[in-house]
């Protein structure tokens, strides 16, 4: 049994890891990250859900090619997802990233005799 002394509410109890980041701090690193990728040239193929005009508008300058490009590419990945399985068996990353490679090449090979 627990004594009432030991027992600590839910709020203070302290997490594994690092402690928890303010929203303003996450918030400003989120923002120079995106401003960084601008400056780069590089642009978010995300649309924008519909709430407003101007939502409309950011999705209208999103060029069709390149989003249609996401697609495909999220095509593959449920296709490769759904014939080798979505769990990663390995623990450390550079084996994950060796798995994931290894069942990308598999399915480009196996789908390179049919075209």
């Amino acid at each position: 049994m627990v004594k009432r002394d030991e027992r600590r509410p839910a709020g203070r109890l302290r997490s594994a890891g690092r402690p928890a980041e303010p929203r303003r701090r996450q918030r400003l690193r989120r923002m120079s990250f995106r401003e960084k990728l601008h400056s780069e040239g590089v642009r978010p193929l995300i649309k924008h859900r519909v709430f407003a005009p101007y939502d409309h508008a950011h999705n209208a300058r999103i060029e069709d090619d390149l989003y249609n490009q996401r697609s495909v590419c999220e095509i593959v990945n449920s296709v490769i997802k759904r014939s080798y399985g979505s769990a990663v068996r390995a623990r450390a990353w550079y084996r994950q990233f060796r798995e994931i490679t290894l069942a990308a090449a598999v399915y480009n090979i196996e789908r390179a005799p049919k075209q």
